[in-house]
């Protein structure tokens, strides 16, 4: 990730924001030009993302794209690839939310360190999350972490596997959430 030379304010990153022709990650002050993403990349969030909608009959609960930001006080604005919020209070602002129960990252060879390190520390500051979610677009595998009681706890599904959201009580095959890409077991 390559930072916009320049320290911003959160406002000053809103209404950057707001005129943008790309969209751009704040975190700590720095702003961060997003890039594009693979054919694996989309078609695993759009499979993702359908089983959410096929999932959530009522509308107790919203499920988003990365079009929409995510926000925690004024450390980050982030656009995940997925996530889903069942609070009633994220339902006042169209752009921004701030209280997701299950955040999906889609990973690539660039982003994966970042999204298992600095952005789930950020992720973690969030109270109401409950899971977050890494699918890698290299193999078949999604890894699944879940605040308990005891802290943070992970489980990885596989080629042939379920992967379980029990935040939102669903279950997804690995090749559905696959289907439609070319990446192998």
């Amino acid at each position: 990730m390559v930072a916009i030379p320049a320290g911003f304010s959160p406002e000053e990153y809103l209404r950057l924001e707001e005129q943008a022709l790309t969209r751009h990650e704040f975190r700590c002050g720095l702003v961060y030009a997003m890039a594009g993403g693979s054919a694996n990349h989309n078609r695993i969030t759009i499979n993702l993302l359908t089983a959410f909608n096929l999932h959530f009959t009522d509308d107790r609960c919203q499920f988003f794209s990365g079009d929409v930001k995510l926000n925690y006080a004024e450390r980050f604005y982030y656009y995940p690839d997925a996530f889903v919020t069942c609070d009633p209070r994220d339902r006042e602002d169209s752009y921004i939310k701030r209280y997701p129960t299950l955040i999906a990252e889609v990973m690539s060879p660039s982003t994966s360190e970042f999204d298992r390190g600095s952005k789930f520390e950020d992720y973690r500051c969030l109270a109401s999350l409950e899971e977050y979610v890494l699918i890698s677009q290299e193999v078949q595998r999604v890894e699944v972490f879940s605040r308990g009681v005891e802290g943070w706890s992970s489980r990885m599904s596989a080629l042939g596997e379920q992967v379980r959201f029990e935040s939102i009580g669903l279950e997804v095959a690995m090749g559905d959430l696959y289907r439609g890409t070319d990446v192998l077991a």
